[in-house]
């Protein structure tokens, strides 16, 4: 596979998280927050975290798609390998992973995207051009840098790939 699932995973929990309704609110949901897992719990009893993720991934993936052409891939809908990659990995890691877990608040979590980041920072509003989806691991710092700066702009952002 040309990019490291494991860094994928953690950049979209990461910006999962902070583009819920608590954070900065660009998705109206609230599945990392406590009383998201008490909602899930009852219904995704052995799998809570993974129900909180895939949650947090289809509210950002429809927002991206709002604002991106069709066929342009981003963070939140990539190749069906990389997907499925990621589909076998948050099965087995999402509860040591979960922004729940790793970030206490909006602060923590913009410290450890800012760690993320590119040291060449990239910005704008709207659609952003990053590169080629086969060159995913090469651009993560760049795409972090992108979701960095809009955060802190207030100004959404939508970094994509073409295919």
């Amino acid at each position: 596979m040309p990019s490291s699932p494991v860094q994928i995973l953690k950049l979209r929990q990461l910006v999962g998280f902070l583009g819920e309704r608590a954070q900065f609110g660009w998705w109206p949901t609230a599945f990392y927050e406590p009383s998201g897992r008490l909602f899930l719990e009852p219904i995704f009893s052995k799998t809570p975290q993974v129900a909180q993720y895939h949650g947090v991934v289809e509210a950002a993936r429809r927002l991206h798609d709002e604002h991106l052409s069709i066929g342009a891939y981003h963070l939140f809908r990539l190749t069906e390998e990389i997907e499925q990659d990621l589909h076998v990995l948050v099965q087995t890691a999402a509860e040591e992973w979960s922004p729940a877990v790793l970030y206490r608040d909006k602060q923590t979590a913009l410290a450890a995207l800012t760690d993320l980041t590119s040291a060449a920072k990239k910005d704008g509003v709207g659609p952003i051009s990053i590169g080629d989806v086969r060159n995913i691991a090469g651009l993560l710092r760049d795409i972090a840098s992108v979701y960095r700066s809009a955060f802190l702009s207030g100004t959404p952002s939508f970094p994509y790939l073409a295919g």
